[in-house]
């Protein structure tokens, strides 16, 4: 099973593909960040969807992970615009018949570090070892997009092991 993390920003988007092979192991396949340009929204969004459907396209991904929003924001302009974010990376995935599950940043910090209200630092830690890379991922994006699609594939363990 192919996974694609995303950690969805309108100043940066990361994203990280993993296989979740048939023996449960874990491979990462790739890593970035989408970094739309201008301060208009329109082509910015534009951007992003056309940058992610060709990561999409390259990779064909099996599922994909999103960050949900969160239940409390400072600045409520702040979930207005990452919903516009979600809204283009779910159309994308949406015309390449990818199924999208959004997870919270706490499901995302409990399935990859066991603890719901760890650090970034931790986080990225566990990614870099789960995933055996030479280095730490970063940005943050690229870490928290990578744990997302560690976090999908910990549910799919679970839900493979239960059809048994």
């Amino acid at each position: 099973m192919r996974i694609l993390g995303i950690d969805p920003g309108l100043q940066a988007t990361g994203y990280g593909v993993i296989d979740l092979t048939e023996q449960f192991t874990l491979e990462c396949r790739a890593a970035g960040v989408i970094r739309p340009a201008g301060s208009d929204l329109a082509p910015r969004l534009l951007q992003l969807h056309t940058e992610l459907t060709a990561v999409l396209h390259e990779f064909i991904p099996d599922a994909m992970a999103v960050e949900d929003l969160y239940a409390t924001y400072s600045h409520p302009r702040t979930a207005i615009l990452m919903g516009h974010a979600r809204g283009v990376i779910f159309l994308a995935a949406a015309q390449r018949a990818v199924p999208v599950l959004s997870y919270t940043p706490t499901d995302v910090k409990r399935a990859v570090t066991g603890h719901g209200h760890a650090g970034k630092e931790q986080v990225q830690a566990m990614v870099l070892r789960m995933l055996r890379l030479p280095d730490a991922p970063i940005p943050d994006h690229v870490s928290d997009a990578l744990a997302l699609a560690l976090c999908h594939a910990s549910r799919e363990r679970g839900l493979r092991v239960t059809r048994r």
